[in-house]
């Protein structure tokens, strides 16, 4: 049995109203940890237990390590996960909730990422955030289940980060024929790694990132999201911390849940009337989820930004 669910697909009037076309959600929130991210880091765990892992190691900010201590739980292996020091104590909270150790190490993720790395033996598994085939394939899942439901949107909008999720989307546009879907790819100011590497045509990486959508905050993408951004029809679209929060707080308000910046800047797209939907008609929004924000945190970043 899988460990994610299939997520429901829903058309949403208060968007479709806003933005004068039809606008799809697929509800990534609703995952058991709280995130499209178990998708792929669930299949990557079970396979690395049928190949003899005794032991999880992963370095995370947020969602990732969740994720990882949630399959780690359900399949019976340990886990340990390595924060930085800007994780938010929810974060922490909800990964030890899971089981697993939290090691808090570094200023930034690529230092905890360091740490992590070093602490692998031959009976450990390795989960990277974004960065490994074996997510990208998990998460194209969304993609099949949206196929089989008999939807093809003309553009699917996601927010972007270390760029896992848009490789995922990607693989799951070309293995059901959707070569001609757009992507929309959206980023806060302040980690915009992909808009810097599209802008240079090279894969650059931010000398830091600023922005409190904390789940967005890799200093570069993934090779595989930069190559397929020079590769197939791709919008980057970078919107303001301010926007990702009156966005999430509207969703509440739209669709009755709640979600963190990082998923609030593709709703942000859609809410800002970005023109880069404008040739678009039927519209595709994944709704990542998050669980690391809470309506309080929503409402004290909306009176001080």
């Amino acid at each position: 049995m899988a460990l994610h669910i299939e997520t429901p697909l829903l058309n949403s009037r208060a968007l479709s109203l806003h933005s004068e076309r039809a606008i799809w959600l697929k509800l990534e929130a609703l995952q058991p940890p709280g995130s499209f991210k178990i998708r792929g880091i669930g299949l990557a765990c079970e396979e690395y237990a049928r190949r003899g892992a005794s032991r999880f190691i992963s370095s995370s900010g947020g969602n990732a390590g969740i994720a990882v201590a949630y399959a780690g739980r359900q399949l019976g292996i340990p886990v340990i996960v390595v924060v930085p020091e800007t994780t938010s104590e929810r974060a922490k909270a909800l990964i030890a909730q899971e089981g697993a150790e939290v090691i808090v190490h570094g200023a930034a993720w690529q230092e905890a990422n360091a740490l992590a790395q070093s602490m692998l033996t031959p009976q450990d598994a390795f989960l990277h955030p974004f960065d490994d085939p074996l997510l990208w394939q998990g998460h194209a899942g969304m993609i099949d289940e949206v196929a089989r439901a008999g939807l093809k949107p003309d553009a699917v909008v996601l927010s972007v980060g270390g760029g896992g999720l848009l490789a995922g989307v990607a693989e799951g546009l070309q293995r059901n024929g959707w070569n001609d879907v757009a992507l929309v790819a959206v980023e806060t100011q302040g980690a915009a790694s992909l808009a810097a590497a599209v802008a240079a045509r090279e894969h650059v990486a931010l000398p830091a990132v600023s922005s409190i959508a904390t789940s967005l905050a890799a200093r570069q993408v993934c090779a595989q999201a930069f190559a397929i951004s020079q590769t197939r029809l791709l919008h980057s679209v970078v919107v303001s911390d301010r926007a990702a929060v009156d966005a999430c707080q509207r969703f509440i308000t739209d669709q009755r849940l709640v979600v963190e910046p990082a998923c609030g800047a593709a709703l942000a797209a859609v809410y800002g009337k970005a023109p880069e939907l404008a040739p678009y008609r039927k519209v595709l929004v994944i709704v990542c989820g998050g669980v690391t924000a809470t309506t309080q945190q929503l409402d004290h970043w909306s009176a001080t930004l």
